[in-house]
């Protein structure tokens, strides 16, 4: 009996924690965390709709693609949204964003795949930082990167991985994303990471990242256009009453609603459409014409 009991009670803890997992919680986001197998989380992107067409490709974090892209937990990216903005039948939207993703987890694990299939006149845009900011080499996740722009390089034994990595700066990892990107012909555009639902208390406004400031500095460096999502859309939160602001996000800071990811697919959309020259402009549909564009 002592025996069955504990059997039973072993199989019950085993249950529990399986129940616990990112992949089975009905309230959680998929495949955010990059100890998943990759594998996973790129057999749910969604197939390419008109290969040899022009090709907008995202990539990013879960705040650009939220789990599988269908709104588990309620949680919505904004670049799931863009597609009434553009002349779907005559070009791409590829949104190939993962969760859990940082700007070195992306560039190690996943972008090659997706430069492979990068053609001449396309589109990258790119929007890493949420996920930066970690430990570089903690054993739940070791995605963080150094912080900065710099070329300075730091020698870890990766947990996960269980490999030995160079890890680089925010801006290293950012600045090979652009250079690739050329050098397939295609354009890359930065985008600095949207904001989180954070306030200053001394002013009552959302909390600028640190982020933003960086991706700007590479832009510039690099000579590629950059959409300053970072300031564009606090901006937006700031001229909103804070419980508007809350109905936005789906959890406590990070991840939008449907309602969130539209006003910042929107904002997206406006702050392209200020690029000059601008890479998408034929590309736009009437409802991406009708968007007022950006001016800070």
């Amino acid at each position: 009996m002592r025996n069955l009991l504990c059997l039973g009670l072993c199989w019950l803890l085993a249950f529990t924690l399986h129940a616990q997992t990112p992949d089975s919680n009905p309230n959680g986001n998929q495949w955010t965390d990059p100890a998943l197998d990759n594998a996973k989380a790129e057999a749910a992107l969604r197939p390419i709709a008109h290969p040899g067409l022009p090709t907008l490709w995202l990539i990013g974090d879960s705040t650009v693609r939220n789990g599988d892209g269908q709104g588990k937990g309620g949680q919505w990216g904004w670049g799931d949204e863009l597609d009434p903005f553009f002349q779907t039948d005559k070009m791409n939207v590829v949104n190939r964003a993962l969760g859990g993703r940082s700007s070195r987890t992306y560039y190690r694990d996943h972008w090659s795949r997706v430069l492979a299939q990068v053609q001449t006149g396309d589109v990258v845009l790119m929007q890493f930082g949420h996920n930066d900011s970690g430990p570089l080499d903690d054993k739940a996740r070791a995605r963080g990167t150094l912080k900065g722009t710099g070329d300075e390089a730091q020698e870890i034994d990766n947990p996960i991985t269980r490999k030995h990595e160079t890890v680089h700066s925010y801006g290293w990892y950012l600045r090979q994303f652009v250079r690739e990107t050329k050098a397939k012909g295609a354009i890359p555009v930065i985008c600095s990471p949207i904001p989180r639902k954070t306030w200053e208390e001394a002013t009552g406004k959302i909390h600028r990242d640190q982020y933003g400031t960086w991706a700007h500095e590479v832009a510039d460096q690099e000579h590629v256009p950059f959409l300053d999502l970072n300031e564009a859309i606090a901006r937006a939160y700031d001229a909103m009453p804070h419980e508007a602001v809350e109905k936005l996000f789906a959890d406590p800071h990070t991840h939008t609603s449907l309602e969130g990811a539209e006003l910042n697919a929107r904002i997206v959309i406006s702050a392209l459409r200020a690029l000059n020259p601008n890479p998408v402009r034929t590309w736009l549909s009437k409802e991406g014409e009708s968007v007022s564009p950006y001016h800070p």
